[in-house]
């Protein structure tokens, strides 16, 4: 038996959910009709270790939740059982909810949202794929290592080449 919330509950989960609406740059929504509650609790806690505010709302909060911000557009997708991924990195909250639907066929990518930008089913599995910062950051810095190493490199072997013909 679901008991309804009463109208301050409802006005307190309408202002977290607009805390975290606030500071997010990606919204994901998916329908998760027929998912085992062991596999939601496996989303769940994927979403956290990734900084993922994941949570089931009713739409008609959740609407109200993104009255007058970038993702307002996403208001016209809140139909049927929904679950919300919020993340403050651009690719994290499409991430979570697209490796979760490769393995289970019953979570349903319905839309989402980035910087404003309605996206859809495609458009979410394409940030999806997107590497996270902490790997691109990675990659510059390797890319910039590069030249100094190669440097490094040249140096040690004209060295070496110096010591043959000394000794």
């Amino acid at each position: 038996m679901i008991l309804s919330l009463n109208l301050n509950d409802k006005k307190a989960v309408v202002a977290e959910v607009s805390a975290k609406v606030a500071n997010a740059q990606t919204i994901v929504v998916a329908e998760y009709r027929g998912i085992q509650v062991g596999h939601l609790t496996q989303l769940r806690a994927n979403a956290r270790t990734q900084g993922v505010y994941l949570r089931v709302l009713k739409n008609t909060l959740a609407r109200r939740a993104v009255e007058g911000t970038a993702f307002a557009d996403l208001a016209k997708d809140m139909t049927g059982p929904l679950i919300y991924s919020i993340s403050e990195d651009a690719v994290a909250a499409a991430k979570v909810i697209n490796d979760f639907a490769k393995s289970n066929d019953k979570l349903v990518v319905k839309a989402g949202n980035f910087a404003g930008k309605s996206l859809d089913k495609a458009g979410v599995q394409a940030l999806a794929n997107i590497p996270s910062r902490e790997v691109l950051l990675a990659q510059v810095v390797g890319m910039m290592q590069m030249p100094i190493a190669g440097f490094v490199r040249g140096l040690a072997a004209l060295a070496a080449k110096k010591e043959a013909e000394a000794a």
